[in-house]
């Protein structure tokens, strides 16, 4: 075990010198680091919202909302169903949790109820319940298994919707999780604007294309007289200043948002906008509505605000687009990281909101430097004096193995914690463990009498059994807690488990390097343990 080929020593100090070099930046401030040249690596640890500070938010998806617009569309579909086959009803509405009308002919409750029971697209799992309540009342409400399986996808989408929005400001390691039942917890280190966090995260984002109701005069529509299928919405293109105006807009969604592929912020005529582009089936609708309603106005509704009604003069064919209004180069940024990112299934409230400061965050990073040089200093007396020259040759193994440990943390960019820095100290003392079993081994060895190069080679050959369960059974353990664990308990997990793959490496194989250099150099008569 004692013998290394030239292409093993090579593989050992190319290893140990890549850790140097990748844990270099971290000695130099990140704003000097872009300035190296690009060969050299650059990456620096992630500190996580504790030693940093930044921006803690928890949101809550307003399920009811969602709820409310699932049977908003089923309202819709009632009429779409039962219009075309003549019959009557009146009072349909949305009360509560049930879509509910009453038909002007009772005897026509078995013809409607059949008619609906095609909303059902699966038959065996329905999503609606419809029932005759009498006197010729019919209710539709969603089953209970439809109304969990549409909150669950909600949040679920939710989550990936506020990941992708988080991601695309390029922020840093932000953690994103989900909690409890219908929140999502958002912690972003370093966030130095969590206005602009929340204005990103507070939209729903909901785009969709209307045509104007260019025959309802405003004021008639104010006055209560708005024709079925059209609907009065804000509008922030005609507004004055401190003042918000309206605009009659068709209820009809002409082309959503869900096909749009790309937004980008850019310049018409010096001012910004944001152009979009459509997948194949937008395409062909955008390619439609302004075919077939050229000289019409076309509604850009947002988050059932119009940012903008521009006049269709001819058609748009290629599935491309600008969208154009009072934006500043900030909100147009803000709008197409939006709509790439995607719609939000439903509202979400900010429910809890913390700024953590960098004070906590550099007195936690003192301290963490501290209890790590005092557990080194410590480590290192005692295997000096313990082990003499072998714990000498431990010690420098301990050195490499934080070079290490700091080297995989800046590639990996991992986000370094205060729990993370508590992983780091326990490693401390549990990466000299493989070193002492060995050199106590080696003490037995002696002690029956062998010599020095074949007293070694067994230390090592006979400890590594145990070397490898006791480090495979932790690493087990560091596995678990970063697949189950959260926030803070990853951020040890990570370390720890960084640790022990690193300390496997310096503890073992750069250990026995240096001893056997050691032992065909001196050549020892007696072993100094």
């Amino acid at each position: 075990m004692l013998r290394f080929p030239t292409w093993k020593v090579v593989v050992v100090l190319a290893t140990c010198l890549a850790g140097v070099l990748y844990s270099l930046p971290n000695l130099f401030p990140r704003t000097e680091m872009e300035r190296m040249p690009s060969w050299l690596p650059h990456e620096q640890i992630n500190l996580g919202l504790d030693l940093q500070g930044g921006s803690h938010i928890l949101l809550e998806v307003d399920l009811d909302a969602l709820i409310t617009e699932r049977l908003n569309s089923v309202q819709d579909d009632v009429r779409a169903t039962l219009r075309p086959e003549r019959i009557g009803y009146r009072g349909l509405g949305v009360h509560g949790n049930t879509v509910a009308f009453t038909l002007t002919d009772a005897t026509t409750a078995e013809r409607a109820i059949q008619l609906l029971d095609d909303l059902n697209t699966d038959p065996i799992a329905p999503d609606l319940e419809i029932t005759d309540a009498g006197n010729g009342r019919i209710e539709v409400r969603l089953t209970e298994a439809a109304a969990d399986e549409l909150r669950s996808a909600a949040v679920q989408q939710s989550l990936e919707i506020v990941r992708r929005r988080i991601d695309e400001v390029g922020t840093r390691e932000p953690t994103i999780q989900q909690q409890g039942v219908d929140r999502i917890l958002v912690q972003v280190p370093g966030e130095k604007n969590p206005d602009a966090i929340k204005r990103l995260l507070g939209q729903t984002a909901k785009l969709t294309f209307h045509l104007v109701d260019l025959e309802t005069p405003l004021d008639q529509a104010l006055a209560g007289n708005l024709p079925p299928g059209s609907m009065i919405l804000p509008s922030e293109e005609t507004s004055r200043p401190g003042e918000m105006a309206q605009l009659v807009v068709r209820q009809r969604v002409e082309v959503s948002g869900e096909n749009l592929v790309d937004a980008q912020p850019t310049y018409q005529e010096n001012q910004p906008v944001v152009s979009f582009r459509f997948d194949s089936v937008g395409a062909r609708k955008f390619g439609d509505v302004t075919n077939d309603n050229v000289g019409q106005l076309l509604a850009i509704v947002l988050d059932n605000k119009v940012i903008s009604s521009p006049r269709i003069r001819e058609p748009i064919l290629g599935g491309n687009g600008i969208i154009s209004g009072s934006f500043t180069v900030e909100s147009a940024n803000e709008l197409a990281v939006l709509l790439r990112a995607g719609a939000l299934p439903a509202p979400l409230e900010i429910v809890e909101e913390r700024s953590v400061g960098p004070d906590l965050g550099a007195d936690s990073i003192a301290a963490g430097k501290w209890a790590s040089v005092v557990a080194l200093i410590l480590v290192i007396g005692f295997m000096m004096l313990y082990y003499g020259l072998f714990g000498i040759m431990a010690c420098g193994a301990l050195i490499v193995n934080l070079i290490l440990i700091i080297a995989l943390l800046s590639v990996l960019q991992a986000t370094l914690t205060l729990p993370g820095i508590a992983g780091i100290v326990l490693t401390i003392g549990m990466a000299v463990d493989a070193n002492v079993l060995i050199i106590e081994r080696i003490r037995e060895e002696v002690r029956l009498g062998k010599p020095p190069m074949s007293a070694v080679d067994s230390g090592y050959r006979e400890a590594m059994r145990t070397i490898v369960d006791a480090n495979l059974t932790t690493l087990i353990a560091a596995v678990l807690l970063y697949a189950f664990g959260s926030g803070p308990v990853r951020g040890f997990a990570v370390t720890l488990g960084i640790g022990i793959v690193t300390s496997m490496f310096t503890a073992i194989t750069l250990t026995r390097l240096m001893m056997s250099a050691w032992l065909r150099r001196a050549r020892p008569v007696m072993l100094p343990v």
